[in-house]
């Protein structure tokens, strides 16, 4: 996540909702520069954070010198582009209070009550962020997550947006081995006026993930009768906001043989160390052009 201030940042995450700084850094990095074609003075600071020891989830903070526009800025709202951090809280109504107590706002007055197709109640509320990102705060009534002192479970879904919501999960299925979770559509007047679609406008929504994981999960989305800008160019170092996404492995060899398999490109970055650790690491995108990196440390 490229962030304009850092400290602005952890005012959030940290402080008002109780994520740990599990690293951090000061000043230029010159190999994590070097992987993304940047020059040497353009990170000023990082900090990777969690929310207490969980592995999953995580957010890597990158506090660029003179940053390039947000990803999201201006953006419609069925626009292809990565778009929110779903947070998992155990009591949302309660939650909300606290936090619009301590100066925070969020985009309606009260929050939504939702029940999918596939019987998932959630409430859910959006909370804009800093550097144009888009935090929701979401409830899955009667399901258990493992919440730190501040009722926040940490990352659950990280949401972007597709032109192909099948042809994207079926890249993480065959890449990733990663299992739909949940599939649902939603639509109608109520959708419409509390996401602020064109009328007619369907979400099809697949979340991918693994069985018992609760956090790291995928939610794919795809508008149904609105076509959106492709903003996926716009997320690359030194752009602020949700940039890519990264997984640590032990091994990658088997990725990489289902990658070129399916001929797509993947560069290749030997022995590589940033606050993700140490290994080597491969980088690719998603057919909708969602940037990932994968650490080895085999």
């Amino acid at each position: 996540v490229g962030v304009s201030d850092l400290d602005k940042a952890l005012d959030l995450w940290r402080d008002k909702l109780g994520f740990k700084v599990s690293a951090s850094s000061e000043g230029d990095d010159s190999e994590l520069a070097k992987l993304w074609s940047l020059k040497g003075n353009d990170i000023a600071r990082q900090a990777l954070i969690r929310c207490d020891n969980s592995d999953t989830g995580m957010l890597h903070l990158v506090q660029f010198n003179l940053p390039d526009q947000p990803v999201r800025k201006g953006a419609d709202n069925f626009d292809l582009v990565p778009k929110n951090l779903d947070i998992y809280v155990n009591d949302l109504p309660k939650k909300v209070a606290e936090l619009r107590a301590a100066g925070v706002d969020f985009r309606t007055a009260t929050h939504s009550d939702i029940k999918a197709a596939d019987g998932t109640h959630f409430r859910e509320i959006h909370m804009p962020s800093h550097d144009h990102i888009n935090v929701v705060l979401i409830e899955i009534v009667g399901e258990p997550h493992a919440y730190n002192q501040a009722g926040i479970a940490g990352v659950g879904p990280f949401v972007f947006t597709v032109p192909n919501v099948e042809i994207e999960s079926e890249f993480f299925t065959s890449m990733f081995r990663v299992d739909k979770l949940h599939e649902n559509i939603f639509l109608g007047s109520k959708i419409e006026k509390m996401i602020g679609l064109p009328a007619g406008t369907a979400l099809k929504i697949f979340i991918m993930g693994r069985k018992g994981h609760d956090l790291g999960k995928l939610e794919i989305v795809e508008y149904q009768g609105a076509n959106g800008d492709n903003l996926y160019p716009r997320a690359k170092p030194k752009a602020l906001g949700i940039l890519q996404m990264n997984y640590v492995v032990e091994s990658s060899q088997l990725l990489k043989q289902r990658l070129h398999k399916a001929n797509i490109l993947v560069n290749e970055h030997p022995n590589v160390s940033t606050l993700l650790g140490t290994g080597d690491l491969i980088s690719f995108s998603s057919p909708a052009g969602l940037k990932i990196e994968v650490y080895s440390r085999a």
